[in-house]
């Protein structure tokens, strides 16, 4: 058998693991179900894939993200590891074919959305494959005490029914004890399980909260000091593109990312973003999930988050490399209030949930009982149009029929196309002497994508086909639909449009199965959820890595050291050094300007950190101004 070090070499062309992962690795080998709480960045796939890799039979790995899921699978190819993920949107037919393949011992690793795990097609394979090791990712979503609760997690525990035999390992970045409880009954975890937890605390992640009446000159002054890559949160699509303009006047690089982008236009944005071609990231919550590159020297909010758990996510994605970082909250005192409102908000009644779903109904037109899995395209705008419904309204309700498990909804479903051949080789042979038009294309499919057809569906691309061959692609496209109206091949053309899958069959709206209990509970929870972000950004007195880490149950004396709280404590207890500091920055600045870095070198102080938090301060009471070229003076008021 090969060891955890030897795969990690082969495959990941590391030499050694991240604190606490061989010892996850090694408990899952033994058998012991596992739970693995690693904050951002802490390497949590290594922890499944490689045990995944080593014991025998598939692993099956359950995620909720399809994004994730498919960048997952993407990198395990690029490995030469075969895996496949199967998710809403996919077609009966693939997906059987898909299963197929994964019980013929070929596929090491499946990735299933929860909500497939329930259907029929997905039990009757489940039973036939050897299954060496079941893994859970964000497996926060199975309590629901925890921030993103998703019912059909639920149902994970059933598997270990059909196969009592198998290891579950469950991983999450961010659950607090109740959470952490909930997630080991509800996966049955056996006796002897194994929980490891690395600390919350990130020794080079500086924690910063900022009052300011302008947020656009405050976000530049921090952009200025802190060199580096960085990523800026914000709520809206219409914020991502106007701050993004609004720096890009101020000559930094900058470009933006939500879900309504088309999908050739947010994985042009994130390349160029991780190849440094771009500084500065604006972006929704969409961005950031999956996404590995640790030179993120500053992460930026301008607007509250939602919890604490999705902020230390955000904020967590600066420093991977482990380096000096910066997570920075700009604040308003209305913006606590404008969080708490909103809220309220996103919390419908149930009254309006049956509205919306009987409108979901009435418009694909759906028979009562019938489309249990199935994924239609979903246009937002002219279905709030057509209904009458706020667009934000809408969304909120939309988001908790999926947290009751009802529908699923994707707001960014991209799906390039794919093709499988339905007939074998000898009647492909046949075929193709009878139908001599549709020879040239097949001859080039397998040219360009294999033999693997046969047995996959492959991912295709029709523009590439069609200047193969010297046509048009408009021709090729008409060509694969009639192959496929023929049964020669299965086409599944391209999709890039937001979906609703209806995940049991269609229910009657006026009886909508939802748990009313569950609902009011939800909303208490997620209220004090948005009630513990307004009190860190408020809090003036204790350090905030340690909040955060009270906030998940983790206690400690330890002070960060380096988070604007801690620094004040050190201003205030250093007052002599502090003022000649002052003394010194202000003598220097009236003889001659300087930027941040000349002044430092020019100062050579002994604290730093003392020095950065004097520049701050004198700008900040406006003694010190920017010229246009990022260079400090004293103001002509102080003069």
């Amino acid at each position: 058998m090969e060891t955890p070090i030897n795969v990690l070499t082969k495959y990941w062309k590391h030499s050694q693991f991240r604190p606490l992962q061989e010892d996850i690795v090694n408990a899952v080998l033994a058998g012991k179900d596992t739970l693995a709480l690693l904050p951002t960045g802490g390497g949590k796939s290594v922890c499944f894939q490689v045990p995944g890799i080593i014991r025998e039979g598939i692993c099956i790995v359950i995620s909720p993200l399809i994004a994730l899921m498919k960048d997952q699978v993407e990198q395990l190819r690029q490995r030469d590891i075969l895996a496949v993920a199967i998710h809403s949107g996919m077609s009966r037919h693939e997906i059987d074919v898909m299963l197929n393949n994964s019980m013929t011992g070929v596929v090491k690793f499946l990735y299933v959305s929860p909500e497939r795990l329930q259907t029929e097609i997905f039990i009757e394979r489940f039973k036939q494959m050897k299954v060496g090791l079941i893994a859970v990712d964000e497996a926060h979503c199975i309590s629901q005490w925890g921030y993103d609760f998703r019912p059909p997690y639920l149902q994970i525990a059933s598997l270990r029914d059909l196969q009592p035999d198998v290891p579950v390992i469950a991983l999450t970045a961010t659950a607090t004890r109740e959470v952490q409880d909930d997630i080991v009954a509800k996966l049955r975890f056996h006796p002897e399980a194994a929980v490891f937890k690395k600390s919350f605390a990130r020794d080079n992640l500086s924690f910063v909260v900022r009052h300011t009446e302008n947020k656009e000159k405050k976000l530049l002054e921090i952009l200025q000091k802190v060199k580096g890559t960085a990523i800026i949160y914000v709520r809206s699509r219409k914020a991502t593109q106007d701050v993004a303009g609004f720096l890009n006047r101020k000559n930094i690089r900058a470009s933006f990312y939500h879900a309504g982008l088309t999908f050739e236009e947010r994985t042009a944005r994130q390349d160029e973003w991780i190849k440094n071609h771009t500084r500065v990231m604006v972006a929704t919550n969409a961005f950031g999930m999956g996404i590995d590159k640790p030179d993120v020297r500053i992460v930026i909010h301008l607007d509250l988050p939602d919890t604490l758990e999705a902020y230390y996510q955000e904020a967590g994605r600066a420093g991977r490399d482990g380096l000096r970082s910066f997570a920075a909250l700009l604040y308003q005192p209305a913006d606590g209030k404008n969080l708490l409102t909103k809220t309220e908000q996103s919390q419908p009644s149930v009254e309006f949930l049956s509205t919306v779903y009987q409108a979901l109904c009435n418009y694909y037109q759906l028979a009562m009982g019938s489309a249990a899995g199935e994924s239609f395209d979903f246009d937002a705008i002219s279905f709030a149009e057509r209904f009458r419904f706020n667009a934000i309204e809408l969304y909120n309700a939309l988001k908790k029929l999926e947290e009751e498990g009802l529908i699923q909804f994707n707001e960014s479903f991209y799906s390039p196309s794919r093709l499988h051949f339905e007939l074998d080789h000898q009647k492909l042979y046949e075929f193709q002497v009878a139908s001599a038009q549709f020879d040239p294309l097949i001859k080039m499919l397998l040219r360009l994508y294999g033999g693997e057809m046969f047995s996959n569906y492959m991912k295709i691309s029709e523009p590439y086909i069609a200047k193969a061959l010297k046509m048009n692609t408009h021709e090729v496209v008409a060509m694969l639909r009639h192959l496929d109206e023929l049964k020669a091949v299965s086409y599944m053309p391209v999709k890039d449009k937001p979906q609703i899958t209806f995940i049991i069959p269609r229910q009657d709206a006026a009886k909508l199965p939802v748990n009313r209990e569950r609902i009011e509970a939800r909303k208490k929870l997620i209220i004090g959820k948005a009630q513990a972000v307004v009190s860190f950004v408020e809090n003036t007195f204790r350090c905030r890595m340690q909040f955060v880490q009270e906030y998940f149950n983790e206690q400690t004396d330890t002070e960060c050291g380096i988070c604007d709280i801690c620094i004040e404590k050190r201003k205030k207890s250093n007052l002599k050094d502090y003022d000649t500091l002052v003394s010194e920055v202000l003598n220097v600045l009236t003889l001659k300007q300087y930027s941040v870095e000349e002044l430092e070198q020019h100062i050579a102080p002994k604290d730093k950190e003392l020095f950065v938090d004097v520049v701050r301060d004198l700008v900040d009471e406006g003694t010190l101004v920017y010229d246009s070229v990022w260079k400090l003076k004293v103001s002509k008021a102080q003069k």
